[in-house]
């Protein structure tokens, strides 16, 4: 089957699920697969990380490289869905968390209907994340890591200085927690280890590697 075949009316899915050290599904070689009981080609990438790591850089390289393939794409960007979507959310662990969820919520109903829905946004808490995971399933973690002096240094507003130094309070990663995945299908190093195209290429890789896409 090819990645945009799809099974004749009644046949059964090609995917396969299993479980990971965390009890989680994971669904592999899932060209088509279901999501809410609905056959779908589409899926889930979600770009976690700590502000100025990289996200959105990294989703904007993937989501060309994937739509030149041939795919559906939407990105969904942290900051762009606060000031829509999210506006008059604020920054305490309830708004952050909503906010998560009505991505989350967007990505599902875009991954059902053959889209592949890429989410940008910093998502701090694990919990959230993993409420997002197990409603799509369809679901590839993206883990975008940077050292916090490697951020300070590259952050030309200075908020992370002015975090350092008391200024502005409930900044994640400095005084307000950031919750790193337990077992991401992707960790990016976005110091000098590899630059945005590499980072891009390690995630395609492993969406042929799960057969979301095709090599």
């Amino acid at each position: 089957m090819t990645q945009t075949d799809r099974p004749a009316p009644g046949a059964p899915v090609q995917t396969t699920t299993t479980t990971d050290r965390h009890g989680r599904t994971i669904h592999l070689g899932g060209g088509v697969g279901t999501i809410d009981g609905r056959e779908t080609t589409g899926f889930t990438i979600w770009f976690t990380g700590l502000s100025g790591s990289g996200k959105s850089t990294i989703a904007h390289i993937l989501e060309g490289e994937l739509r030149r393939r041939g795919h559906k794409v939407e990105v969904l960007d942290g900051d762009v869905v606060r000031t829509n979507l999210s506006k008059g959310l604020g920054f305490s662990k309830e708004d952050r968390d909503t906010n998560i969820l009505r991505i989350g919520w967007v990505c599902e109903v875009l991954s059902r209907n053959d889209v592949v829905a890429i989410g940008a946004a910093i998502s701090p808490y694990r919990e959230a994340r993993d409420q997002v995971r197990a409603k799509i399933g369809r679901f590839v973690e993206v883990y975008v890591e940077a050292p916090l002096e490697v951020l300070a240094d590259r952050d030309v507003k200075g908020l992370y200085r002015k975090a350092m130094a008391g200024e502005i309070k409930g900044f994640t990663g400095v005084d307000d927690p950031y919750e790193p995945p337990i077992d991401p299908e992707v960790v990016c190093h976005t110091d000098d280890r590899e630059t945005p195209e590499q980072s891009a290429e390690k995630v395609i890789a492993k969406l042929e590697e799960l057969g979301y896409i095709s090599a």
